[in-house]
């Protein structure tokens, strides 16, 4: 003798429910807090030198989660704030932070030297590196990441600020890059972010 039909609707209803939360465990995404840019066709990478005289790419960090900020040591605020906030990111992630490389691209090439910026990374964690690229060739990589910058005159000729991009880019492990991470985030937000990326 059969189940009687209500019976029969429940048990597919319960066999339905269950196969749709099953799929949708496996289609789920990581809660991320920054935008999540998977497959951009842009800041796929750079050439640059480092405060220490060394050529640097992506593939020199591969295992580590990647942040790369564009900015200028003289910057009175933004700059220092989100340096601040990702030192602080690594910090967070206690044993997981020898995992996590903070990089700083600068759109001040005329003033930022080498010397100036191996000093202004060690202020925030002595591991992160300045990365260097020749007047000539900044307007392309900044292109290469749509990131703006632009030269605001002072009183003197070397008294200038620059009006520059603030946010951050946050590559994978596999040197992919994954998220933009806005200005003001917060330390905290990142460091579930980079979390998230290295339990992947």
């Amino acid at each position: 003798m059969g189940l009687p039909t209500f019976i029969r609707r429940r048990t597919l209803l319960a066999v339905a429910s269950a196969l749709a939360l099953t799929l949708a465990a496996c289609d789920s995404k990581p809660a991320f807090s920054g935008i999540d840019i998977t497959g951009a066709d842009y800041a796929t990478g750079f050439s640059l030198t480092d405060h220490n005289g060394q050529p640097r790419t992506l593939a020199d960090f591969q295992g580590k989660v990647v942040v790369v900020f564009f900015g200028f040591t003289q910057c009175p605020d933004v700059c220092p704030t989100s340096m601040s906030e990702m030192a602080e990111a690594k910090r967070l992630l206690g044993a997981d932070g020898d995992r996590f490389q903070g990089l700083f691209i600068s759109v001040d090439p005329e003033r930022d030297t080498p010397e100036i910026m191996r000093e202004y990374m060690a202020s925030f964690d002595p591991t992160f590196l300045a990365l260097y690229a020749a007047p000539e060739a900044l307007p392309d990589v900044a292109k290469s990441f749509r990131i703006y910058y632009k030269k605001v005159e002072g009183s003197t000729p070397t008294s200038y600020t620059m009006d520059h991009s603030a946010g951050s880019y946050v590559y994978d492990p596999q040197g992919r890059i994954r998220l933009y991470n806005r200005y003001g985030s917060g330390a905290q937000a990142l460091a579930n972010d980079v979390k998230l990326l290295l339990d992947q």
